[in-house]
C-alpha cells in the first residue's frame, strides 16, 4: 500500500494546490491514504473549521498539527469532535484534541497516526520520546501501519526520533522547517524516514512568507506583518510504500508538484 504525507500546508496558496492536485495524485500514484500537516493552513498560522472541511474535502484523510495548532480558537470544536485530526502527543494531558487516530483506507487497512513536537529551539514541551511511546502503546495492537509526524526544528533531533522508532512504526516524517531535506531512506528496522518533507505553499518566499517583509524585520528590527507569499507554489511531501501485513516500509521517495503539474492533474481528474 502507498501512503502520501503532505508537508505543512501554508495559507491559501497551499490549500489551493492541495485542492488541485490531491485527487489526481491519488489516482496516478495509487495512493491508499493521504495525511497532511495543516497547522499553517489559515493565513499561515493555525486552522479553522471551514478550512479543515475544505482540506478533507480535497481528498486528505487525516490531519496532523504542530506548535501553531491553537492559534485559531474556532478549531477547538473540531479537535474535540473529529476522529481524523490529531494534536501533538507531548502537550499537557489537559490540552484539547486527540493524541492519536486510526483511519482506514478504502480497502479496509487501518493506519495509526500521531504527531509530536521537538524540544530543541522550540517552546518548552514534555519529552516527545515517552509521549510517542505512550500513544503507540494505546493504539490497537492489530494496527500494523503507523505514521509519526515529528514537528521539530533540529535535523539532529529528527534523526534521533527516526532511529528511536525504527522497527516500531512504518514512517517517521518531519515537518516544521518548511525546507525539504534529501535524506529520505528506509532505516534498517523497516521505518521510512525523512528529516523534513518540506512545505506545501509558495516557494518564492522565506519559508512561505513574503521576502520583503521578512528582510525588513530582520535587517531593521522593526515589526512587520509576515504575510503569506504567493509565487512558485508547490506541493511537497513523501510517498511511502508499506507492507500492510507487517507495517514495514518498503520504499520512500520525495514528491514535489509544481503549479503546472497541479493544473494538469486538476484537468485530468476534475472534482466529482
Amino acid at each position: 500500500m502507498n501512503l502520501l504525507f503532505i508537508g505543512d500546508i501554508v495559507g491559501e496558496p497551499g490549500r489551493a494546490i492541495v485542492s488541485q492536485a490531491v485527487r489526481g495524485l491519488v489516482a496516478e500514484e495509487r495512493i491508499d491514504l493521504v495525511i497532511a500537516n495543516a497547522e499553517n493552513a489559515a493565513g499561515g498560522s493555525g486552522l479553522t473549521p471551514e478550512l479543515y472541511k475544505d482540506i478533507i474535502g480535497a481528498g486528505v484523510d487525516a490531519i496532523t498539527l504542530g506548535d501553531h495548532l491553537y492559534r485559531r480558537k474556532q478549531i477547538y470544536k473540531i479537535l474535540e469532535a473529529r476522529d481524523n485530526i490529531v494534536r501533538p502527543v507531548n502537550l499537557p494531558a489537559e490540552a484539547i484534541g486527540r493524541r492519536w487516530a486510526v483511519v482506514r483506507t478504502k480497502s479496509g487497512v487501518s493506519v495509526g497516526v500521531c504527531c509530536a513536537l521537538g524540544q530543541l529551539f522550540m517552546k518548552p514541551v514534555d519529552t516527545p520520546w515517552r509521549a510517542v511511546d505512550d500513544a503507540l502503546a494505546q493504539m490497537p495492537s492489530d494496527v500494523k501501519v503507523r505514521l509519526v509526524d515529528f514537528h521539530a526544528e533540529a535535523t539532529s533531533e529528527m534523526q534521533v526520533m527516526g532511529r528511536y522508532l525504527d522497527g516500531r512504526v512504518s514512517a517517521v516524517l518531519g515537518t516544521h522547517t518548511h525546507v525539504a531535506t534529501s535524506d529520505e531512506q528506509v532505516l534498517p528496522g523497516g521505518t521510512a524516514f525523512q528529516c523534513d518533507v518540506g512545505m506545501t505553499g509558495p516557494h518564492e518566499s522565506i519559508i512561505g512568507r513574503r521576502v520583503d517583509r521578512v528582510l525588513e524585520t530582520t535587517l531593521t528590527g522593526l515589526p512587520s506583518p509576515f504575510d503569506v507569499a504567493t509565487g512558485d507554489v508547490r506541493l511537497n511531501g513523501a510517498v511511502v510504500e508499506v507492507n500492510p501485513d507487517s507495517g514495514r516500509a518498503v520504499a520512500i521517495r520525495r514528491l514535489c508538484v509544481d503549479e503546472e503539474r497541479a493544473a494538469q492533474l486538476a484537468k485530468d481528474y476534475p472534482a466529482g
